[in-house]
């Protein structure tokens, strides 16, 4: 008989608190992959490919490259996190990837963007934040927070639902609280729109910077601002829908300063270690709308601002839009603001597949990507991204026996 008397996992003395310990930090690059075997990285086996290079931000170094953006889950009542979402993020971070956004979080209780959206406008709802970040944290993957103001797209209804209309008072909506830059409605579905006052915006600057503190109280590795898809910020920057004559209207400067006085405010009160990214929509998709030329600047002042990574996305701000899509078509975007911003910059929409991810990382696109749906569709497509690249990543030990058999699978498959 062979005793073994101590564990790498140790016991806590209250057992709701135990996690298991890995040796090797899941969603890492650790080896080549050849014939089912593991070879260490050498000039003679072949480079680390950019999906699983790790990237150092700030105080942050993530394990690889590929990323779950944030997705709203229509999952919440009067803004609290539940079990569900333990499940949810939990789940996600057991397959490696760099990181996991958490979804928009309504900053006010109208800042939500439907009455099934998430919250931290009260120190109630950190419990439930907490209990993400920890599960998320134990299986070693990073964990960020994006805070938003739903602006004109308030008091809307669960996604599956959302196209019937705005959800009434009765049933906690808010449409006597839906805010703009101006009083035009999003479009002939949504709700009515109040004109926001200054008094107004000096509470939601604040809203903003007391969220970013209980997020960084519950223990998030870093902020995103929500500054895209025609959300409070976003409208803001929009020479169409901003029809205000004070000085967040009119010139460029005065559209953009919502947005960079927050900025300005919240990366005060981050720790100098603590990254801040924003997302934005780089094309309203209107002519005469907010262009990638107005967010290729905006990111520049960003920059300066201290804001370490732009999310790139495009429209939402315009109910006139006229989107393009396609696989890959918002990669543009990412690329022409890291090029001429000279700032970090995600990646995202419609990338469904390994030779996309490390195409648009190779190329120096962007240097992360961010996956939504596929994320959904294909929870193991880091694995499978790391397999068609020929390399070897570490797994949380829980999923240790699954390993073999994604690693000696056919690439054909992938």
């Amino acid at each position: 008989m062979k005793l073994v008397s101590e564990l790498a996992s140790e016991y806590k003395d209250d057992p709701r608190e135990y996690r298991v310990c890995y040796p090797q930090k899941p969603g890492l690059a650790i080896g080549v992959l050849k014939d089912g075997r593991t070879y260490p990285f050498s000039k003679e086996n072949k480079k680390l490919p950019m999906s699983f290079t790790p990237l150092k931000i700030r105080g942050l170094t993530f394990n690889n490259r590929i990323f779950v953006s944030p997705m709203c889950m229509y999952s919440s009542q009067d803004g609290f996190l539940t079990d569900w979402h333990i499940g949810h993020y939990g789940g996600m971070s057991m397959h490696s990837p760099g990181s996991i956004t958490v979804e928009a979080t309504g900053v006010t209780h109208h800042g939500r963007i439907s009455i099934a959206c998430a919250g931290i406008w009260k120190d109630e709802h950190m419990d439930g934040h907490r209990r993400v970040v920890n599960v998320v944290k134990s299986n070693g993957v990073r964990v960020g927070l994006q805070l938003v103001h739903s602006g004109r797209k308030g008091s809307s209804l669960p996604l599956w639902e959302s196209r019937r209309g705005v959800a009434d008072n009765s049933i906690g909506g808010w449409t006597d609280e839906v805010f703009g830059p101006s009083s035009d409605p999003y479009d002939e579905i949504c709700s009515d729109t109040r004109e926001i006052s200054i008094e107004q915006l000096e509470e939601i600057k604040q809203a903003f910077v007391d969220a970013a503190l209980r997020g960084i109280a519950v223990g998030y590795d870093y902020i995103e601002l929500h500054v895209g898809h025609g959300y409070l910020l976003s409208s803001f920057l929009s020479p169409i829908v901003n029809k205000r004559n004070d000085k967040y209207g009119g010139s460029f400067t005065n559209r953009i300063r919502l947005t960079t006085e927050i900025v300005e405010l919240v990366r005060s009160i981050l720790p100098e270690d603590m990254p801040l990214w924003v997302r934005i929509s780089c094309d309203e998709c209107v002519e005469g709308g907010w262009s990638i030329d107005d967010s290729v600047k905006l990111s520049s002042v960003l920059k300066n601002m201290g804001v370490d990574l732009i999310d790139c996305s495009n429209g939402g701000i315009n109910s006139d839009q006229k989107i393009v899509s396609g696989p890959m078509y918002q990669v543009p975007y990412a690329q022409k603001i890291k090029e001429q911003a000279l700032i970090k910059t995600g990646a995202v929409g419609m990338i469904t597949t390994p030779s996309q991810i490390e195409e648009i990382l190779e190329n120096g696109y962007s240097d992360v990507v961010f996956l939504a749906r596929q994320f959904q569709l294909d929870p193991s497509i880091v694995s499978r991204t790391a397999v068609h690249l020929g390399v070897d990543i570490a797994y949380p030990n829980q999923y240790l026996f699954a390993k073999t058999l994604v690693n000696t699978k056919e690439k054909g498959l992938f």
